[in-house]
This record gives structure tokens, sequence and C-alpha cells, in this order.
């Protein structure tokens, strides 16, 4: 297990979701919510569960990272690799589960506690070139917060690894980290970040077990199997009846909010995510102008 994959999802969660790990959890934290000095997270209790080993074979497992901040907020972390083209969906379930799963048997809704999602990406979801997209609830003409009770991040590891990525950066740093780094540029980091030290070494300890290396590897067979699936998936034309959906998705509401379909058109694009990133770009868009000049921007040249 030379080269140990950090985005295993068993890995992150030894690593992140263990006693001896809660400083790089911290660490890694702070850097995604960048509060402001003072307001750091400096304590966190840790609510996950022991793994069933039979439970890592399994391809739909969740393997995420449960914490509770001394607010009281829940935190929860999770690593996505491969695309099942849902992600926003899921995300908002599991946040409503968790969410909804705080009140007990005669308990008020006053006592629900703040919800924190954060996902980390092993692929593009988002059209721009950021990395990390945040979302809440706010009124959508004057910004104005309904609360502050639901908050997602989406950190896709992608997109950091392809730009000139900045190793004084936490953030970064961190999503560097996940991507695998090594060499120089991993001894670079750790020297400038205490937390990423912290889960190098948590991680040489992970390495020397050969119980975790068993473990570890029952995981990356799921997790190949899960990619290797929807590869499949799509080289079988089994996507085709999801791209059809989609594209009738997008043809009914321009329908019914402007009274044209641009169905032509948007049969042409037979990109599933492509399709998911037009309709996420039309809910925001005022005008039939608009709408055709989003389509245009991703009909095949």
């Amino acid at each position: 297990m030379d080269g140990i994959n950090r985005t295993n999802d068993y890995v992150f969660k030894r690593i992140f979701g263990s006693e001896e790990g809660k400083e790089a959890l911290l660490g890694f934290l702070n850097a995604v919510f960048r509060l402001p000095p003072g307001r750091e997270l400096t304590d966190l209790e840790l609510l996950d569960r022991e793994i069933d080993p039979d439970y890592l074979l399994d391809r739909a497992a969740r393997l995420d990272v449960l914490v509770k901040a001394a607010d009281e907020s829940l935190i929860n972390v999770e690593i996505q690799i491969a695309n099942r083209f849902d992600i926003d969906k899921r995300t908002l379930f599991y946040w409503a589960r968790l969410y909804g799963g705080q009140l007990k048997s005669g308990q008020q809704f006053s006592e629900l506690r703040r919800t924190i999602t954060v996902n980390i990406l092993g692929f593009d979801w988002f059209a721009d070139e950021r990395y990390h997209h945040v979302f809440r609830i706010r009124d959508i003409e004057t910004g104005e917060p309904m609360n502050d009770h639901l908050e997602i991040h989406f950190l896709e590891l992608n997109k950091v690894r392809k730009r000139e990525w900045n190793p004084d950066d936490p953030l970064e740093a961190w999503l560097m980290y996940l991507n695998n780094l090594q060499g120089e540029g991993l001894k670079l980091i750790a020297e400038k970040n205490p937390a990423i030290k912290k889960a190098l070494t948590v991680e040489e300890v992970f390495r020397k077990s050969e119980l975790e290396r068993r473990l570890y590897e029952l995981r990356e067979k799921a997790i190949r199997d899960e990619i290797s699936m929807v590869a499949s998936a799509k080289a079988e034309g089994k996507a085709e009846g999801m791209v059809e959906a989609k594209q009738d998705t997008i043809i009914r509401y321009l329908e019914k909010r402007f009274g044209t379909t641009c169905g032509n058109k948007i049969r042409q694009v037979r990109d599933v995510e492509t399709l998911d990133r037009l309709f996420d770009s039309l809910l925001d868009i005022v005008t039939p102008e608009e709408a055709e000049k989003a389509i245009a921007r991703v009909l095949p040249q």
C-alpha cells in the first residue's frame, strides 16, 4: 500500500473520523469554512459508528464523517468519486434526513440545530472554474438569509489539480493532499500546515496495519466496481434514457416558463452533465433571449 489513495472513503474516514485524526479534521474544516480569527472550530465530537467490514463491499455504502461542533451544529463530510449524476438531489436528501433526525418524540422545532454538509467530489459538477461552492437559503431579491440552518459545500478536486494552486492557501493545500500529492509538494504543505502533518502521521499508522490494508483493498474494489458500472452503462447506451429524460425536463420547463421549447436544439445536447448544468443555468434566467444564449453556449460545434 505504498501509493495510498486518499480519496478512498474508507481511508478518509479512518484518518479524519478517528480520535487520533481529530486535529486533522479540525484543520480541514477550518480551511473549508474560512471562519474569522477567534471563531475557528476548536473541538468536535465524533458521532460516527464503527464500520462493519461487510459494508465495505457495498458500492452504495456511505462512509461519511459525522461530527458535532461546540455550538451543537452537525457537520457531515463525504467523499464521492463516482459521478452518478444525482449528487445535488442525494445531498439534499441526506441533509434533510440528518436535519430532521435530530428531533426525538416530544421535542420542539426550536431544538433543531444548524446542519452543514461538505461534499468532496472526484468529478466536475459545476460549469464554472471555481472549486468551492457554498449554498445557503436566502431571499432571491434581497439576499437576506432565512436562517443559517442549511449550509452545503461542494469541493471539486479536479479543478484544483488543473490550476496553479497556492500552497499557502489552507484549503487548496488540503485539496491537493486529497488529490494524492506526493514528493516535495507534499513535504511543503505539511511544513506549512500542522494539521496536514498530523494527517500524514495518522496515515502512516494506517499503512502499517495489515488489517487496515485488507479493508482498504476491499473498499478500493467496491469503488472501482462502481466507477466501472457507471462507465459501462454509458458505453452500452444505458444512459440514453437518462439523457432523454433530462432533455424532456428542460423542454417542458422552457415551454411553461417562456412559451418556447427550443426542442430541436436541446435534443442536440447528448451529455448528461452538460444538460444538468444547462438546466441549473436556466433556473436563473428571466428572458427567452437569455435562454437562447445559454442553450447556444452548450450546443455541439
